[in-house]
């Protein structure tokens, strides 16, 4: 399982698709504050990496390949 739900955080792994995003939503809007650890995540469909932009969520770990997590804090991180 690509995303794995917990009691305060999600948790996700290697390909992370498409089919995915609709569960993410809707376990972001139940918890809110809600962490999200991606450090073991290799691939992240467009539409997961939206619904963190939306929920803004809290990363707790970033992903461990350095091209996704430039990709991913560039997207997530305020800029100053």
């Amino acid at each position: 399982m690509p995303i794995e739900f917990k009691r305060n955080r999600v948790i996700f792994r290697d390909v992370v698709r498409v089919e995915e995003a609709e569960a993410l939503l809707e376990a972001l809007q139940k918890k809110p504050t809600t962490k999200v650890d991606l450090a073991a995540c290799t691939h992240l469909h467009t539409a997961n990496l939206q619904v963190l932009v939306v929920a803004k969520s809290s990363i707790a770990s970033w992903p461990e390949d350095s091209e996704l997590r430039a990709w991913v804090k560039s997207a997530l991180e305020p800029t100053s």
